[in-house]
């Protein structure tokens, strides 16, 4: 198994294009061999986190069967090469999963282990949820600012917010200097513990899940910046 996530601006004048593919995308991805789980995601202004949508800014998760079926993606596939086209950057990264708990679409994508990973380098975390209708207002009024502070965290290198649908199917993507780094912000932060327990308290998502990776390599530039 192997996991990637992308994460593309588009150029200017491919809004209306961009926006589409979130639609259109979807069967040719479901033919590509090798491709078993993706997601096609959204993004806010304010670097995600915004209720308004950016345009521009786009992300691809995926878990392929092997990273030769992955390359073959990425190198060959002409969907990939029109996004290629109509982009002025993309940043890859090839993920390999340390923690995963909870659901997506009634799976977990990422419940396999990998071998030989070592114990320092960089980390990103997943988290993502359906949120409850009725409890998208309190969503809103205390999640969506906690994860716009995280990209001030002392060791994160950067963060966006992502999202499957509109308002109700969120998610956010962070990348760490380190996991203690990580575990520094999650554990010590009184309002991420909060957060926490105000979401179990209140019962805000009918589905949940929370991943953790090794960031084993990345390819392009975020925000015009190469990360690990």
């Amino acid at each position: 198994m192997h996991t990637t996530l992308s994460i593309f601006g588009l150029k200017p004048g491919q809004a209306r294009w961009g926006l589409a593919q979130m639609g259109t995308s979807q069967q040719p991805l479901h033919r590509v061999p090798g491709l078993g789980f993706f997601k096609l995601l959204g993004s806010g202004a304010d670097n995600g986190f915004g209720f308004l949508p950016n345009l521009h800014r786009y992300g691809l998760m995926a878990v392929w069967e092997s990273r030769e079926a992955a390359e073959e993606f990425f190198t060959m596939h002409p969907l990939w090469q029109e996004y290629q086209r109509r982009s002025a950057e993309i940043w890859t990264a090839e993920l390999a999963p340390l923690k995963s708990h909870g659901l997506w679409d009634g799976a977990n994508p990422f419940d396999y282990q990998l071998e030989n990973l070592g114990l320092d380098g960089p980390v990103a975390v997943l988290t993502r949820a359906s949120i409850r209708l009725r409890k998208t207002p309190r969503f809103w009024k205390y999640v969506a600012p906690t994860s716009a502070a995280v990209a001030h965290a002392p060791g994160v290198l950067a963060s966006i917010g992502l999202g499957e649908l509109p308002i109700v199917r969120q998610a956010t993507f962070s990348i760490w200097e380190s996991a203690q780094a990580m575990q520094q912000y999650a554990y010590r932060g009184e309002l991420h513990r909060e957060v926490i327990q105000r979401t179990r308290q209140e019962g805000w998502y009918s589905e949940e899940l929370f991943a953790r990776f090794r960031v084993l390599r990345s390819a392009g530039t975020w925000d015009g910046r190469q990360l690990p």
